[in-house]
């Protein structure tokens, strides 16, 4: 991937040196405590639902960004790599989504992206670096330990830095699905439907963020041209390692539908190709398609 000397992204905070954890969030007037977030990651991998989609539907979306207490932050050292792929790919995101909400009459509010070691705490509750990358409506702010890069590429089987930027941009299509006021309907469902009807609703809301991922790709390449050989080989070889029926194999256990929230790797692949081909967003109306 293409990426060195582009722009950087100044909505990066950095809490790598911040010592984790910090205190504890408040948002609609409670305090989310460690104990909610473990329930979440144990009854997660226990029953074969991603815990990233616990975390990411905590704080219902949609109002304005909640406030929360959190470690000291700055920008990445000028030395540091990765950060500056990281910042590279949110800038790349940024001018991408500016210019398509811009033409639809809209204005585009970019996200923060946070760097941490360990925990950190956000308006969703503690984030843990177990947990991957994740995007939490609450802050409208994405979460990633870079150390998850190294479980994608050493225990996932899914290195590339194209793949790295994938999983950014997935992200950041779940900050784009809370501008236009997606996440909070789907989340207006939990409690009114079934278990498996709202695990439904998450793999289509999970396919459409993997959509957003290729649309943002199809821009950058055509303004940029970012891609090099293998690159879509990459982030199509990244959708299918993390698929559910995917992740459900490797974790030894069998693969159970029902408990679906993501979708299938053959699901993700698709829908991000899909976007990557169409470069529409329209094209990524997940919840209107009768076959995923």
């Amino acid at each position: 991937m293409k990426w060195e000397g582009n722009r950087e992204s100044d909505n990066v905070e950095d809490r790598r040196d911040g010592g984790g954890g910090g205190g504890m969030p408040v948002f609609g007037g409670r305090s989310i405590g460690i104990g909610t977030i473990v329930v979440a990651l144990l009854g997660g991998w226990i029953f074969g639902i991603n815990p990233l989609t616990i975390l990411g539907l905590l704080s219902g979306g949609g109002g304005p960004p909640a406030q929360v207490q959190q470690a000291p932050a700055h920008r990445p050292p000028a030395d540091d790599k990765m950060a500056r792929f990281v910042s590279t790919v949110l800038a790349d995101t940024e001018d991408v989504w500016t210019g398509i909400f811009r033409q639809s009459g809209s204005a585009y509010q970019d996200p923060k992206l946070v760097l941490f070691r360990g925990s950190t705490p956000t308006a969703c509750g503690t984030g843990q670096a177990a947990m991957g990358p994740f995007y939490c409506p609450g802050d409208r702010k994405v979460y990633i330990d870079l150390g998850f890069y190294e479980t994608l590429k050493n225990r996932l089987g899914a290195p590339g830095d194209f793949a790295q930027a994938y999983v950014i941009a997935h992200e950041v299509g779940h900050h784009v699905q809370n501008l236009m006021g997606i996440s909070a309907k789907v989340d207006e469902m939990r409690g009114r439907v079934s278990k498996v009807q709202y695990n439904q609703l998450s793999v289509r809301l999970e396919l459409q963020a993997d959509c957003f991922a290729g649309v943002w790709a199809h821009h950058a390449q055509n303004a940029r041209q970012i891609l090099e050989q293998g690159d879509v080989e990459e982030a199509m070889n990244a959708a299918a390692k993390i698929g559910d029926d995917a992740l459900q194999r490797a974790g030894g256990g069998a693969v159970v539908p029902d408990s679906f929230t993501h979708g299938t790797s053959a699901q993700r692949q698709r829908w991000f190709h899909t976007g990557l081909e169409n470069g529409n967003v329209k094209a990524c109306d997940t919840f209107s398609s009768r076959s995923l």
